[in-house]
């Protein structure tokens, strides 16, 4: 039995490994020690097992990256993804040309070499995809939020991974690299909710009943259909001017794009108001004195 059994192990060892080693081994050999480089089905197959093994482990990390996303925010990855595949694949094949015997030191140094002047390069294109994940992930900017961005009022209608489009209130379109909003300081005047504070500003001639103004003005304000009832709008007497008493009208509104609109509307119905109610906006006023000298006076 003992011999029946060794005699099973060899034929194993050496007629059934021994084939498929000689079978794995098939293809092309060049050169002999250190120097050689053999291309074997054995190293293709490897290369095919590793490539199908590394697309079903990307597979298996980008849907436990984005199983919580929306679908239009998992469009946004698909990019950063492909990226990912090719690096991995290329360096599953630089793994296989050095298993294969290829001195790969000349490549890597060469690849190295442009990979940096690469990197100073695009070095704002990866800020800019490095904030549009940050984005995508933290949702600290959606579509429909309203922006400031260097003095300019945008609302978001597009967020994709590099750039940010908004539409400004003259009906422009403004791109935003996606790396200001996270190096620079921005507004959003609708990030923890859609109701905004707004003011206006007005100034009435010194001796004005201020009660009487103070009417006026909640009243426009509670004539406005843009302006909310709740909160409620109040007005401010703001300071003493140079020329005129200060006041000013806090409301609150949904509609914080529209901002100039209201505000103007508002303007006009004060200063219709005011005409009724003979409650005069008065403008900068100097008195000049002219002091003569008594040269001048005697002659």
């Amino acid at each position: 039995m003992q011999e029946d059994g060794s005699e099973i192990k060899e034929i194993i060892k050496e007629d059934i490994w021994g084939s498929i080693k000689e079978f794995l081994n098939l293809g092309i050999h060049i050169g002999e020690g250190e120097k050689s480089i053999h291309l074997t089905l054995g190293l293709l197959l490897l290369l095919t097992v590793a490539y199908v093994a590394t697309k079903f482990l990307l597979k298996w990390l980008r849907h436990l990256l984005t199983r919580k996303m929306e679908q239009e925010d998992k469009q946004k990855f698909t990019s950063i993804f492909k990226f990912t595949n090719y690096v991995i694949y290329l360096v599953v094949v630089l793994v296989t040309l050095s298993a294969a015997g290829i001195d790969i030191t000349l490549i890597i140094t060469a690849s190295a070499a442009l990979f940096v002047g690469l990197g100073l390069a695009l070095q704002e294109f990866f800020k800019d995809i490095l904030g549009g994940i940050f984005i995508i992930v933290d949702k600290s900017l959606e579509v429909g939020d309203i922006v400031d961005v260097d003095g300019k009022v945008g609302k978001v209608f597009e967020i994709k991974l590099r750039t940010t489009r908004a539409i400004t209130r003259d009906d422009k379109v403004i791109i935003i690299p996606n790396h200001k909003f996270i190096s620079d300081i921005m507004f959003n005047y609708t990030q923890n909710h859609r109701t905004t504070r707004e003011k206006v500003n007005v100034g009435v001639a010194y001796g004005s009943d201020v009660d009487l103004v103070t009417q006026i003005l909640e009243q426009v304000a509670a004539e406005q259909k843009q302006i909310l009832k709740n909160p409620k709008p109040f007005v401010l007497f703001d300071d003493f001017g140079d020329s005129a008493l200060l006041f000013s009208l806090h409301f609150f509104t949904n509609h914080s794009f529209l901002d100039p609109k209201i505000k103007s509307d508002i303007r006009y119905r004060i200063n219709n108001k005011f005409k009724e109610n003979n409650v005069v906006i008065p403008f900068p006023q100097r008195d000049v004195h002219i002091i003569q000298s008594q040269k001048t006076q005697e002659k």
